[in-house]
């Protein structure tokens, strides 16, 4: 009997590293749930991780979130039932067709929750509203830029900041890109394939610069600090830029800024997260979110699903389906 479908690759690189074999199947731990995975979400760390992260064996199946129904139980599991529907997180295996992970790291889906949907909301809106509230302190009446606003934390992002009542200024490489974002609560978009983005969130301000950043670029950071208004707050989220820039501490001190890291699976595991996340499910389940989704590509083809989202084209998610 083979194992499962996954998609697999046997060192970094580029997309066309990926290949569609068959694997082992997983085995669940006694904490553990094993999922049949109905819909993969491809997250921007499933992306650098594939193009040069750590390869814990070989072939490495990449991947940090995904949706389905479980399987199989633990024995010390007591809090999920076989047949249930959830969405998990993990640090790796999601391009596959079955999956094994703590049952802690998962979310029983409200019940009519399209499972495409729910499979794009932990990580994607768990990041963007720590980003804007825990660590980002964003309060009504205050003004913040995204960057890079059709990724799927920016467009979480956007409905967060806009449901709080700040006003949300966004980045993107398109003027067709940004023109999608306004239905989510974006008041103005910025291309910075054609814009200085610096001097245009200064200029919609009114000179003095956004109360809060979210950068999930990174090597717009220097920027992104430089468009802060006094005591003003960044978030940095990432490296999707791919470029790290050098960075001036000491740009902070002027205007009395703050920047702090965030990582929401340092957190992942607190109540105070979980609970955060399975709001975020039902709200999304409940229409008052929406989770974007751009293109779908079966599993087979992970390859040029990955090249697409390189590719900076897709406004919101690209979800692979088994």
């Amino acid at each position: 009997m083979r194992g499962v479908k996954a998609a697999v690759y046997y060192e970094t690189g580029v997309p066309d590293v990926l290949r569609y074999e068959d694997v082992p199947d997983p085995v669940a731990g006694s904490a553990d749930v094993l999922i049949e995975v109905e819909a993969i979400s491809i997250e921007g760390g499933d992306t650098l991780n594939r193009a040069g992260g750590e390869m814990p064996g070989r072939p490495h199946i990449v991947g940090y979130q995904c949706a389905g129904r479980i399987r199989a139980i633990g024995a010390e599991v007591t809090d999920r039932e076989v047949g249930q529907r959830v969405v998990a997180t993990m640090l790796w295996g999601s391009h596959a067709e079955l999956v094994a992970v703590p049952a802690l790291l998962t979310w029983v889906l409200p019940e009519g929750a399209d499972v495409v949907a729910a499979a794009c909301v932990p990580v994607p809106f768990g990041t963007a509203d720590d980003c804007l509230f825990e660590f980002g302190r964003l309060t009504e009446g205050e003004t913040v830029l995204v960057q890079a606003g059709a990724s799927g934390v920016g467009i979480a992002c956007l409905q967060l900041a806009k449901r709080a009542g700040a006003t949300v200024l966004a980045t993107a490489s398109s003027d067709e890109r940004l023109a999608r974002l306004h239905v989510l609560g974006l008041y103005h978009g910025i291309n910075y394939r054609t814009e200085d983005f610096v001097a245009r969130a200064r200029e919609l301000t009114d000179g003095r610069g956004v109360d809060l950043v979210v950068d999930s670029v990174g090597s717009t950071l220097a920027g992104s600090v430089a468009a802060l208004a006094y005591r003003g707050r960044c978030t940095l989220v990432g490296n999707a830029g791919r470029d790290p820039q050098p960075f001036d501490a000491g740009a902070l001190m002027g205007g009395n800024l703050t920047l702090v890291g965030v990582l929401l699976g340092a957190d992942i595991l607190t109540e105070r997260v979980r609970a955060m996340i399975g709001r975020h499910l039902a709200d999304v389940a409940a229409g008052r979110l929406q989770v974007v989704v751009d293109r779908t590509f079966p599993l087979a083809e992970a390859a040029a699903a990955h090249a697409y989202v390189e590719s900076r084209q897709a406004v919101g998610r690209v979800v692979l389906l088994p």
